[in-house]
């Protein structure tokens, strides 16, 4: 088949669940093989009370997966409140390289809803060993979860186009002025970097008149508004839950942004950051390597969609 899904993993523990006080939640799953798209998580958990001011990624600190000993996706957080109003950091970044993370909007003391995580590796035949750890930020208070489930699928697809990995971020203590900073690149891991995700340690940009230049993308630094126009934010390119009975739009998060890169080879990159405060910040590379799958012959379907994080994150470069 082109596309199909596997439930790999559930659990109704609430001690795995995100509560008043940060916790982690590691679990480790023996799975099928396949050319494996998405790994899905579908959240579905009742606390008591509302554990978060908008949506429930802005609860993720970190979320790592490991398949068959290899880091695949590593993602920290420079923040993550309860108290946030904007888009979680991690929903705003896999939304923004063709990930697919969406709450039901609705959804106060009872949370709903999914987060699909772009991996794109072909699995071998036979037994594969999936290992996810998670650090939950701690919910607002008296938001202790009562009942729910977290569920883990895979969703196979032999249409899918790139292999996502997600590196371990580069971490840099700025002061007020102008920096080069050098964002490692693991000369292990095949592909291109096609975008960087920029985090601060809080919900703010910071950021000089100068702002912020890939060195091997040109001579001039560009503002905020500049790279939010370029990666597709400001086209109300970011939707998130906020307590309402539909999705709201919004053209920032604060604190975070996607830099498209077009594909950079040969090694680690170079920024040149203007700060107008003394702060820390997270560098992520998001690299990608086109793959081939191949679908088995069988019952099949005729229609095969295609999927592909480079080409996504090209796309919202777009008209």
């Amino acid at each position: 088949m082109a596309v199909s899904f596997a439930q790999i993993n559930q659990t109704n523990d609430t001690a795995d669940m995100p509560t008043t006080a940060a916790n982690t939640y590691t679990v480790g799953i023996n799975s099928q093989g396949g050319s494996v798209e998405y790994l899905v998580c579908r959240f579905d958990i009742t606390f008591g009370a509302d554990p978060a001011q908008a949506d429930f990624t802005n609860l993720v600190n970190s979320l790592r997966v490991v398949i068959n000993g290899e880091v695949v996706h590593d993602f920290r957080a420079g923040f993550a409140l309860a108290a946030s109003e904007q888009a979680g950091a991690y929903g705003y970044f896999l939304n923004s390289i063709g990930g697919r993370s969406y709450e039901l909007p609705a959804g106060t003391t009872t949370r709903e809803g999914y987060i699909g995580i772009p991996i794109g590796r072909v699995l071998p035949a036979g037994v594969n060993r999936i290992e996810i750890i998670v650090d939950w930020a701690a919910t607002s208070p008296a938001a202790t979860p009562t009942s729910g489930s977290l569920s883990w699928w895979l969703k196979f697809n032999t249409g899918f186009k790139t292999q996502t990995t997600i590196c371990p971020s580069t971490s840099f203590t700025h002061s007020a002025s102008i920096e080069q900073v050098v964002v490692r690149v693991p000369q292990n891991v095949p592909g291109v970097v096609s975008a960087i995700l920029v985090q601060n340690d809080s919900q703010a940009d910071e950021y000089g008149s100068q702002g912020l230049r890939i060195q091997a993308l040109g001579n001039y630094g560009f503002e905020p508004s500049l790279w939010r126009w370029l990666n597709g934010d400001l086209l109300n390119g970011i939707m998130f839950k906020k307590n309402q009975a539909h999705q709201t739009f919004s053209t920032e998060v604060k604190g975070c942004m996607l830099l498209p890169c077009f594909g950079l080879a040969g090694g680690d990159i170079v920024l040149q950051v203007d700060s107008s405060q003394a702060t820390t910040r997270t560098y992520t590379p998001i690299i990608t390597q086109a793959v081939g799958t191949r679908e088995v012959p069988d019952v099949r379907q005729t229609q095969t969609p295609t999927s592909s994080t480079a080409g996504f994150i090209v796309a919202s470069t777009e008209n």
